[in-house]
């Protein structure tokens, strides 16, 4: 009887946590910006809805947009039951290699030696938090197979070379890191923190990284924007 009793439970607990896991994931899938997403990467040319432009500032943010395309998941987005999304995601309308990707803002690039698709660049004052070091990471700029498509002006081993706003460093890709096993061609876009040594802490962790929202001056973070699209209000 007792041990009739124990499987009852275990068999309630697995449907709890079953049915919690699905309804996560309908939520996910049936959100606005997921759907948009879906939409955007289907039928772009008919694709009604907002976007955003490289270069362009949102009223009087510090940070300029470093891409074209459509902002579909933001800073705290969960794709799966305890993770948090690090950074934004700016999915571009075209084949890896034609979206152009830019400098959001001044500092000193990184490549390191074994990066196909990412670079860091450090801006050594936060223009929202004066004395702190942050740094600004882009990813996912090589095709599907690994071959990047960051500009040859950062090749692989670059240090600390000096860029500007609006610099170009490459094009948007669909590298996933694993080859032959894209993801939806964009720009994945996070504020990676310092650790206090002068090293940036490890970008996969979203407790390392920062909500952009007043960088970019839209609501990038999820908790307060749970599935709107964003862009700039004058847009």
């Amino acid at each position: 009887m007792k041990k009739h009793k124990i499987f009852w439970l275990i068999g309630i607990v697995l449907a709890l946590a079953g049915g919690a896991i699905a309804l996560f994931l309908r939520q996910s899938y049936y959100s606005n910006r997921t759907r948009a997403v879906i939409s955007w990467i289907r039928d772009h040319e008919n694709f009604v809805g907002p976007t955003v432009r490289a270069g362009e500032r949102c009223q009087d943010a510090v940070f300029l947009m470093p891409t074209d395309g459509l902002v579909g998941f933001i800073w705290g987005d969960s794709f799966r039951p305890g993770h948090k999304h690090q950074g934004i995601d700016i999915f571009g309308s075209t084949t890896p290699g034609e979206t152009e990707v830019f400098a959001a803002y001044d500092g000193y690039l990184t490549r390191l030696p074994e990066w196909k698709s990412s670079l860091i660049i450090r801006v050594p004052e936060d223009p929202l938090q004066p004395g702190r070091q942050i740094w600004l990471y882009y990813t996912h700029l090589a095709d599907a197979n690994g071959n990047s498509l960051i500009a040859e002006t950062f090749p692989p081993g670059s240090v600390e070379l000096p860029v500007a706003a609006g610099d170009l460093l490459g094009t948007q890709g669909n590298y996933s890191g694993t080859p032959s096993s894209p993801v939806g061609v964009h720009l994945h876009f996070s504020i990676v923190l310092d650790d206090g040594k002068g090293r940036f802490l490890n970008e996969l962790e979203i407790e390392n990284t920062l909500d952009p929202s007043p960088y970019f001056n839209l609501a990038l973070n999820a908790k307060s924007n749970p599935d709107q699209v964003p862009a700039c209000q004058d847009n």
